[in-house]
Order: structure tokens, then C-alpha cells, then sequence
């Protein structure tokens, strides 16, 4: 089974050190990074193989709410923020950016690793090896998606967007972030290339295409719903 990989975000070196270490430990792959603008690039960079996140708040470059604020409007990759404020309005302004825990500093790293598992399982993610929803199941390790156990071709690009549906199903995503979430910040291509691809995904879910519904001036967004289709 793929260990589920963790990234770590926290500017202060020996307790990033020392989770990682407990993580280590407990069989998880391990990222670490002491700014939030490194905590962001990273994620873009290994956004499909990341499985939760521990995000301090208190970083250089960016802080961890702009950094939770930007990864939420463009993946559902379960977050639990760190902080040295134990304040009830901190954990609200967390919790409303997409926060899925929050731990308040000093802690217990044999508890955040417990953390860590629950909110894995809770959020479907423990192995990270496998997605499925509705009649779809995508192979993360083989690189391979299915309908009813049945292979769908598709090229590269097309497995990476079903990805991004998948992994945030339910939730309404504009054209500007599945192109920076898919092709990356760096891509100068148009908006025209989301809705190709998407026409194209389409095609290849066959009787299962209304998984990916259009949301009228914003985007689309993947609803995999379980009805027989006539």
C-alpha cells in the first residue's frame, strides 16, 4: 500500500523536525518547508500525491491563512493548521477558510499523529492509492481510471482533470482554477482549453458524462451520482 504523503509548513525548524520524525515513525512519506510560499509551490508541484496538510500560521512569505485560502479555492486536501494562539476567533477565521482541525501549540506530537490518522480516514485519504466515486475508480499508483471496472482511455491531462473532479466532488469550480489546479500557475493558455478537455472527458464517461455538470458563470463540477441511466 503507498504510504500517504504529509506536508509539512512550519518556520520553526526543530518542531517541524520533530513531527516529521513521529510521522516517519508511523509510516507516513513526509514533505517539509519553513515558508508559506514554499508550503504553496510544493503543493502545486505534488497536488495529486499530497494527502493532508499541517499548516502553521505564523510563516514568512505568506502566512497560513493566505496559504489555506488559496489551497481551498483550488483542492479539498484535508488542512490542520498550527498556532501559537489558543483565541476562539482565530479558530473560527480557520475554520471558515476550510480548516479541517486545529491545534494549538505547545501539543503533543503522538496526539497530532493520532489527528493525522483520524482526519485521513474521515476524509477518505488513508493510503491515498485509490479514489472511487459513483461508478468511477481511479488507480493513483497505475495511473489508470475505470467505469465498472472497465479501462477508459484517456490521455495524460484527462486523468489528471478526472483527478481534480473526483477530489473535490460537490464542490463548484470556476474555469481559473481547474486551469491552474490542472496545467499549472505558469500555463498562458486559454480558458477555452478547460472546456475542450472537459467536452472530451465527456465523451469517454459515456452514459456516465452527467458526472461532470456545467454551473452557469462559473464553471463545472463533478456530482457522481448513483441512478441507473436509461
Amino acid at each position: 500500500m503507498k504510504k500517504s504523503l504529509i506536508l509539512i509548513a512550519d518556520d520553526e525548524i526543530r518542531l517541524g523536525k520533530l513531527v516529521s520524525d513521529f510521522l516517519l515513525n508511523s509510516g507516513f512519506g513526509v514533505l517539509t518547508v519553513t515558508d508559506g510560499k514554499q508550503a504553496f509551490d510544493i503543493f502545486n508541484e505534488y497536488r495529486n500525491k499530497i494527502d493532508l496538510i499541517i499548516l502553521d500560521v505564523m510563516m514568512p512569505h505568506m502566512d497560513g491563512w493566505e496559504v489555506l485560502k488559496e489551497i481551498k479555492s483550488i483542492s479539498s486536501v484535508p488542512i490542520i493548521m498550527l498556532t501559537a494562539k489558543a483565541e476562539e476567533s482565530d479558530q473560527l477565521t480557520g475554520f471558515k477558510l476550510g480548516a479541517n482541525d486545529y491545534v494549538t501549540k505547545p501539543f503533543s506530537p503522538s496526539v497530532l499523529v493520532a489527528r493525522v490518522e483520524n482526519l485521513l480516514k474521515r476524509t477518505g485519504r488513508f493510503g491515498g492509492e485509490q479514489l472511487v466515486s459513483g461508478n468511477l475508480s481511479i488507480d493513483l499508483i497505475e495511473h489508470a481510471a475505470y467505469i465498472d471496472d472497465r479501462p477508459i482511455e484517456m490521455t495524460p491531462k484527462e486523468f489528471d482533470l478526472l483527478v481534480y473532479f473526483i477530489q473535490n466532488e460537490g464542490i463548484a469550480l470556476s474555469r481559473d482554477n481547474i486551469l491552474n489546479a490542472v496545467w499549472n500557475h505558469d500555463y498562458f493558455g486559454d480558458l477555452r482549453t478547460v472546456d475542450t478537455h472537459v467536452k472530451q472527458l465527456r465523451a469517454k464517461l459515456g452514459l456516465f458524462s452527467h458526472y461532470i455538470e456545467t454551473v452557469r458563470g462559473i464553471g463545472y463540477r463533478m456530482r457522481c451520482k448513483d441512478e441507473d441511466v436509461d
